[in-house]
């Protein structure tokens, strides 16, 4: 069954649409923050689904016995179909309800010294099971199955033409017997088909490996699973619920290829929790290149005039930069006019959710020129210029905030295996944590949001 892996190319192809990558050099390697992020969902499976599962694998002909001379000669045959498809109802405790129509031939030799003498006959009945079924943290599913009885559809009779004898109360020992025999092959049956652990291993070596999510910015996304956890399953008449969560680290490099992780062959068990929120804190990462800081920069001030001293005094901005300074951002301009030099202005970059910009925030100031007398202006110009930049300079993520918000949900509202559709929705998305590296400023991305599976048309 391919629920695990489907989930997980949810996480991750929800990351690679989240991610913005900043243009870098080749030649450097840059590693950014590891990012711990959880996502959970509501697994909704119809009993349907699982019955059309146990349907297919289940042969119109159950059971078939040809020979008169096995089991100790004992001068039997017999013949089991299925006569429809085998029904399941959900119980009050973790159980299921099997119903199982059959039709049944048997034919009897009775006799003594090696002459018998034959007769068949044709009946129907629904036997009814009771299937308890326990999730185990090692990723398979145990049943305990218990027979419920059985009806007649219709009974046993021995046919001599005119003569027809019931031999209902005959076939009802052997009936007994042969559906606790039952029990044990749908236990067997549903081990077999029920068993996570080979599907849980691939998906989690799939995608344990990096991603190379942009050739032209050499940008690798490796995506780390740390932990499943996994609620009770819960019983409804027509379907069984259960949440999901899976606790994962996601890297960002640029430069070469990440180190592989190894891989596993065992996967280890899930967590069982008692409950998980319905809505989940998954977190990305946006990294907006230096260069990029520094072309809206220009875009805004360079060439530019501004007065100061009530238009007493002008400067032109003729050259600006944006770089990195350890924690803090720093804009490095070059001006003329009243005041010639190089200005230093470093602040430590936060997202502004009214402006939707990342801005400075606790400015300083700093001027580097040749003419001493201009340092009398210092005070006067660096109110000014401070001023702009507080007010005017930042870095937009309106666009990148609608358009994350957007990848994210296509990815969640999708069928990505058949039978497998996602249905999900953001609440909330805005970067919440920003941070300086040598070449790029990388926003933490904190998506809110809800998303739920369902099961329908599903095929092994």
């Amino acid at each position: 069954m391919r629920i695990f892996p489907i989930l997980l190319l949810l996480i991750f192809s929800h990351k690679i649409f989240a991610q913005q990558n900043a243009p870098a050099n080749s030649a450097e390697e840059i590693v950014f923050p590891k990012i711990k992020s959880s996502i959970t969902m509501p697994v909704k499976i119809p009993l349907s689904e699982i019955s059309n599962i146990i349907n297919a694998s289940v042969p119109q002909l159950i059971f078939q016995d040809d020979s008169y001379s096995d089991n100790n000669n004992d001068q039997f045959k017999v013949k089991v179909w299925k006569t429809r498809p085998i029904r399941l109802v959900g119980g009050t405790q973790q159980n299921l309800l099997i119903e199982v129509p059959l039709k049944i031939w048997a034919e009897k030799g009775v006799g003594t010294f090696g002459v018998y003498s034959y007769q068949n006959t044709t009946f129907e009945t629904v036997m009814y099971f009771n299937s308890q079924l326990t999730f185990n943290n090692n990723w398979t599913i145990a049943t305990k199955t218990q027979p419920m009885g059985f009806k007649w559809v219709t009974k046993p009779v021995l046919d001599y033409g005119r003569i027809k004898v019931p031999i209902t109360s005959l076939v009802e020992s052997s009936l007994k017997k042969q559906q606790q025999d039952f029990c044990k092959t749908i236990d067997e049956m549903m081990s077999k088909q029920l068993n996570f652990q080979p599907y849980a291993v691939t998906a989690w070596n799939q995608f344990s490996q990096p991603f190379h999510i942009s050739e032209e910015y050499s940008t690798w996304l490796k995506v780390t699973p740390i932990a499943i956890n996994i609620s009770p399953l819960v019983f409804y008449g027509n379907q069984i619920e259960a949440n999901i969560g899976i606790d994962t680290y996601s890297e960002t490099f640029t430069g070469s290829r990440p180190q592989d992780s190894p891989l596993i062959k065992t996967i280890a068990n899930f967590n069982s929790v008692q409950t998980l929120p319905q809505k989940f804190l998954l977190q990305t990462t946006a990294n907006i290149p230096f260069t990029e800081a520094t072309r809206i920069a220009e875009k805004m001030f360079l060439d530019k005039e501004f007065d100061f001293r009530e238009g007493k005094s002008k400067i032109k901005i003729t050259g600006i930069k944006v770089y990195g300074d350890r924690e803090k951002v720093m804009i490095e301009a070059k001006t003329e006019g009243s005041v010639e030099g190089t200005s230093f202005i470093s602040g430590i970059p936060v997202y502004d959710e009214t402006k939707r910009k990342i801005v400075l925030s606790g400015t300083k100031f700093k001027l580097q020129t040749k003419n001493i007398l201009q340092k009398t202006a210092t005070l006067l110009f660096q109110g000014k210029i401070v001023r702009i930049i507080e007010d005017e300079y930042g870095i937009p993520t309106a666009e990148l905030e609608d358009s994350s918000r957007k990848s994210i949900e296509e990815t969640f509202n999708k069928e990505y295996y058949k039978g497998l559709k996602m249905q999900g929705k953001v609440f909330n998305l805005k970067p919440s944590k920003i941070i300086v590296n040598p070449s790029a400023i990388t926003a933490v991305i904190d998506t809110e949001a809800q998303l739920k599976m369902l099961v329908q048309g599903f095929q092994l």
